[in-house]
C-alpha cells in the first residue's frame, strides 16, 4: 500500500484497484507498471552518462471495472499492456520522442494500419511544474511530431497535471477509431518517488519519465485486428498458413510430406487428408480463411508440385513445394504491409 500511497494511486484510484489484506497489511495488484519501473531506476544512484535509461515490460495489470464497461477482449480487467518506461534529461525528451513515434509508426504499419490519428494534449488548468518546464516538453512533443512530417489535432488543456501526451488511434477497415499508442510525459512521479540522477555539474536532479505504449494492452490490439481484417490475416498472422488437401486417398502421402517439408522450414501448414470431395475441402478452408489452399492431385504427385489457390479465389497455378516455401516466405516478411512497399 505504501508505494501507492506515495505515487498518488491509492488516493485517486482505490476503486478501480484490487485490494486485499494481509497480518494488517494492505495489499493492492497494480493496475498499472509506472511506480514498479520507478523503483528498479532506484536501485543504485544513476549517473547522467547512464541516461536515458529504457525499461520495458509486457506487464500483467488488473483494474476493476464496471462490469457495465466490459466489452469482450475490447476492456477486460485483467490485460497485458507493452509498457515502457524511460528516464532522460529534459534535453534528451525530443530525440526519445522522435525515436518512439518512428517505432509505433513502423509497427502500425507492419500490422496494416497506414490511417493513424495523433492529438497532442497540452497543459491543463492544474498541474505540476513550472510554465518553462510546460513549454519546453510541449515543444518537444510538437518538435518530434514535426520531424516525422506527421499531421497532428491540438488538444489544449486535456495533458494530465503531472505532463504533455501524445495519443496514437487506428482506423479499422469500416473506419471505426480505435486509441492505442500512448506516449505520456511525466514531471511528477520521479519527484513523488525519490528518483533521482547525479548531473554533470555534480548536483542531484530527477529524470523526465516518458510513459509510452504502442498496442495498450495485447487483448485489446487483437480484438483491433480481427476486426481490421475481418479474420482473413495476412500470411504472417495467420494461425494457419497453408493447407494441403488430396483430391484421392492415392496422394496422402505426398500430401502429408510436403506438410511436414513446410512445417520444418518454420511455417505453420496443416493438411486435410479426409476422405470428402476437393470441393468441399478447399470451401471450408476458404471460409476458414486459411491463406494458401494446395491442391494436390495425380499430375501434382508425378511432377513433385503442388496447385497453389488463395483464399480469394487466385489461381497461382502448379510450383514445385521449394518454390511455394519461397513465396510465402515473401509473403510473411511484407508482413501487413501493401506490396509496392
Amino acid at each position: 500500500r505504501s508505494l501507492w500511497e506515495k505515487a498518488g494511486h491509492w488516493a485517486n484510484y482505490a476503486d478501480n484497484m484490487f485490494t486485499t489484506q494481509s497480518e494488517n497489511r494492505d495489499y493492492a495488484i497494480k493496475p498499472m507498471n509506472c511506480p514498479c519501473h520507478v523503483q528498479v531506476f532506484n536501485q543504485g544512484l544513476k549517473s547522467y552518462r547512464e541516461l536515458p535509461m529504457r525499461l520495458a515490460e509486457f506487464g500483467a495489470c488488473h483494474r476493476n471495472e464496471p462490469s457495465g464497461a466490459l466489452h469482450g477482449i475490447m476492456r477486460v480487467r485483467g490485460f497485458t499492456q507493452d509498457d515502457a518506461h524511460i528516464f532522460c534529461t529534459e534535453e534528451q525528451m525530443q530525440a526519445e520522442s522522435a525515436a518512439f513515434i518512428k517505432l509505433t509508426m513502423d509497427v502500425y504499419r507492419d500490422f496494416g494500419f497506414t490511417d493513424v490519428e495523433m492529438k497532442l494534449s497540452t497543459r491543463p488548468e492544474k498541474r505540476v511544474g513550472s510554465d518553462e518546464l510546460w513549454d519546453r516538453a510541449e515543444a518537444a512533443l510538437a518538435a518530434a511530431l514535426d520531424s516525422a512530417g506527421l499531421a497532428y489535432d491540438l488538444q489544449p488543456g486535456e495533458g494530465a497535471f503531472y505532463g504533455p501526451k501524445i495519443e496514437f488511434s487506428l482506423k479499422d477497415c469500416l473506419g471505426r477509431v480505435w486509441q492505442c499508442g500512448t506516449l505520456q510525459l511525466d514531471f511528477n512521479l520521479p519527484i513523488r518517488l525519490g528518483a533521482e540522477y547525479v548531473s554533470e555539474d555534480n548536483s542531484r536532479k530527477h529524470p523526465v519519465m516518458l510513459h509510452r505504449a504502442i498496442l495498450g494492452s495485447f487483448e485489446r490490439f487483437v480484438g483491433i485486428l480481427i476486426e481490421h481484417y475481418e479474420g482473413a490475416f495476412p500470411a504472417w498472422l495467420a494461425p494457419t498458413q497453408a493447407v494441403i488437401m488430396n483430391i484421392t486417398d492415392k496422394q496422402a502421402d505426398f500430401a502429408a510430406e510436403v506438410e511436414k517439408t513446410l512445417n520444418e522450414s518454420g511455417f505453420r501448414a496443416k493438411s486435410d487428408l479426409r476422405n470428402e470431395k476437393i470441393g468441399f475441402k478447399i470451401r471450408e478452408h476458404t471460409l476458414l480463411k486459411v491463406p494458401y489452399l494446395l491442391v494436390i492431385g495425380d499430375r501434382e504427385v508425378e511432377m513433385q508440385t503442388v496447385a497453389v489457390r488463395t483464399r480469394e479465389g487466385a489461381d497461382l497455378g502448379s510450383m514445385p513445394v521449394a518454390q511455394f516455401a519461397e513465396f510465402l516466405a515473401q509473403a510473411v516478411s511484407r508482413r501487413g504491409r501493401p506490396d509496392s512497399e
